[in-house]
């Protein structure tokens, strides 16, 4: 590994696997978020196994912890 870092990335899109909406939101810097509520047809998302929070599983980006 070469040490060096990229920058991380706030902006992703959320997709419910439910109903196919996509919204643009921000991520929090300093913390997971285990739960979404999809603004169309209120599902409650959670992380899939194995993903540490919900932009992981159904973001365009991963978390920052993750990046």
């Amino acid at each position: 590994m070469s040490g060096t870092t990229g920058p991380v990335h706030r902006q992703t899109t959320v997709t419910c696997p439910e109903c196919g909406h996509a919204e643009p939101t921000t991520m929090p810097a300093n913390s997971c978020q285990l739960a979404y509520v999809c603004p169309r047809c209120r599902a409650l998302l959670h992380p899939r196994e194995g993903d540490c929070c919900v932009f992981c599983s159904y973001g365009t980006r991963p978390c920052p912890f993750e990046q």
